[in-house]
């Protein structure tokens, strides 16, 4: 598998970042579908991986390798992604009606620095759509659900959204995670202000708890933050998300701050979030610092400049409790999953 992706990363990259995304995605889609190709893929990237289970939120992760919201929005490939060996998979962010997100072109590459910058703006087919796909797959995964708010909402009114979307995938997600950090939908990240995310968390979940007797069914709730908060948010984010007993958190999405080069890059001038490499010391910040205000069992979800098996074991030793891909994929392909997986098998026994 690595060898294939060595292969055709090159023809790949020659083509515009999202065209080239949604081709990737229709090949995987395709691998999940139809059989042998499906079994074929599972025995490939996933007969030989070590398990190491993990459990957080009250679930049972088979590994602690995650993939990350935004790669899979619409869950067109759900088993195609499954059969590559993650622990779970992380689905959308989807939002309540469709919407067509920012204009084009609006995702570019930084080859040199394995980084990325979009502003997609929440690109989603609405819930309804979004279900009827995620209702045909049939592997069997941990599948989180990412939820986002419509542009035209508003924040005044966001809480609506967000309560829609809970309702509508509670019965189906494994956990829910809240996107209040993505920095291209306006004024998004105002939600992570105290009193304001105080607010909607407690919404959320008076709503989490009618709903569990409603299906006799928990569903935990996470909450996705950015990597540009400074500490006392972090602090205070930490604070209200255990008093409102939220089950965990995501840390981080993409950073508005560009820590390289224009000279080198000239795409960093581009408006959006980057992602990759070049966010793992903002992402390691939050992780070591969201530890220090949390319980040691409060779960920790890593994604931002996980780019191989050291990054993924730096997150790890900063408290996360699983992690997940998304850069990382692009520029080292699906074999990113077994390299991680191995070198925490190796670096579990050495500690025994």
């Amino acid at each position: 598998m690595a060898g294939l992706y060595s292969l055709t990363r090159p023809l790949l990259f020659q083509l515009e970042p999202e065209i080239a995304h949604r081709l990737t995605l229709a090949a995987i889609r395709t691998l999940g579908r139809i059989h042998p190709l499906n079994q074929y893929v599972a025995d490939l990237c996933r007969g030989s991986l070590p398990a190491i289970p993990v459990e957080a939120m009250g679930l049972f992760f088979p590994n602690p390798v995650g993939l990350a919201a935004g790669l899979d929005k619409h869950a067109e490939a759900v088993d195609g992604l499954a059969a590559l060996g993650f622990g779970f998979l992380e689905l959308g962010t989807v939002t309540p009606l469709p919407q067509a997100g920012n204009p084009r072109p609006r995702v570019f590459r930084l080859s040199g620095a394995q980084a990325l910058i979009n502003r997609m703006g929440f690109n989603s087919e609405g819930l309804n759509q979004f279900l009827t796909r995620l209702g045909q797959h049939q592997q069997q995964a941990i599948i989180g659900i990412n939820l986002g708010r419509n542009a035209a909402t508003g924040n005044q009114n966001a809480w609506r959204d967000y309560l829609t979307g809970l309702r509508a995938v509670y019965r189906i997600a494994d956990y829910v995670t809240i996107n209040i950090s993505s920095p291209n939908t306006e004024g998004l990240r105002d939600l992570q202000e105290h009193d304001i995310l105080d607010r909607l968390l407690q919404q959320l979940k008076d709503e989490q708890r009618r709903l569990a007797d409603l299906h006799s069914k928990y569903t935990p709730i996470a909450v996705k933050i950015s990597p540009d908060l400074n500490t006392d948010g972090i602090g205070q984010i930490a604070e209200v998300l255990i008093r409102r007993g939220i089950d965990g958190i995501v840390a981080t999405n993409t950073t508005i701050t560009r820590p390289l080069d224009a000279d080198v890059y000239p795409q960093v001038s581009q408006t959006g979030g980057l992602s990759g490499a070049p966010l793992a010391i903002l992402s390691h910040r939050v992780i070591t610092e969201l530890r220090q205000h949390t319980p040691p069992s409060f779960p920790i979800i890593a994604v931002g400049g996980i780019m191989d098996a050291a990054s993924a074991q730096a997150a790890l030793s900063a408290g996360a409790t699983l992690i997940q891909l998304y850069s990382g994929l692009i520029y080292r392909g699906p074999a990113l999953v077994r390299e991680i997986l191995r070198a925490l098998e190796a670096a579990d026994a050495a500690g025994r």
